[in-house]
């Protein structure tokens, strides 16, 4: 009897160090392919051969045309080319999308900065994750309305719902963490959510132990 324990032991201690090694090594071999990916495609685009240099060449291209374009004159050039922009329907609407995304996460007005929780349901019993986007439009009959984007776990995609103010309620968690949390599925840790839930203001919990 003491035999068969000692195997069972010995198999739950071999499964519990799978377990631990997986959810480091899939994660991280994951990751690094990814890089490792863009980082041959930028080379490749770039007729570079060594490895990395398209990923530097890129970044210093950014911090060019970030630098050219902060002064008077480099903000006039990007209104006419902008402008130029605007007159093709398809190319707009893509150009504006993308700038759109990029801003709400690197702009100076970012979007993604308001977390917040829906009440789906009359009684607050059901809510759902989001980030309010717009609490202001130009049409009359949305007064007291809010835009909030609910992003989607383990996805890119995500959902606009428009709801009425006294439904949000916002949440006094990092946005980064906030995000981290809904796209994970709640796997990943968020502070925040313990001031929601248990009634503690944030700085009583950052002095907590």
């Amino acid at each position: 009897m003491a035999r068969r324990r000692r195997k069972v032991g010995l198999v739950g201690l071999l499964a519990r160090w799978f377990g631990q090694g997986l959810l480091l090594f899939v994660p991280l071999v994951t990751t690094l392919y990814a890089v490792w990916l863009v980082l041959g495609w930028l080379d490749a685009k770039l007729g570079v051969d060594v490895p990395g240099l398209g990923l530097v060449v890129t970044l210093a291209l950014i911090l060019l045309t970030g630098f050219l374009t902060s002064n008077v004159g480099g903000q006039a050039v990007v209104s006419v080319f902008e402008g130029a922009i605007g007159r093709l329907p398809v190319v707009s609407l893509l150009y504006a999308s993308i700038k759109d995304l990029l801003g709400a996460f690197v702009g100076d007005k970012k979007s993604f900065d308001r977390p917040a929780m829906v009440s789906m349901d009359e009684a607050g019993a059901v809510k759902v994750f989001g980030f309010v986007t717009c609490d202001r439009f130009d049409d009359a009959r949305l007064s007291g309305w809010v835009a909030v984007y609910l992003p989607q776990a383990y996805n890119f995609a995500g959902n606009v719902i428009v709801v009425r103010k006294e439904r949000v309620s916002f949440v006094d968690a990092e946005p980064s963490q906030f995000l981290a949390f809904v796209v994970s599925g709640g796997v990943s840790s968020m502070g925040g959510a313990r001031t929601v839930y248990d009634g503690r203001s944030a700085s009583a919990t950052s002095t907590d132990g």
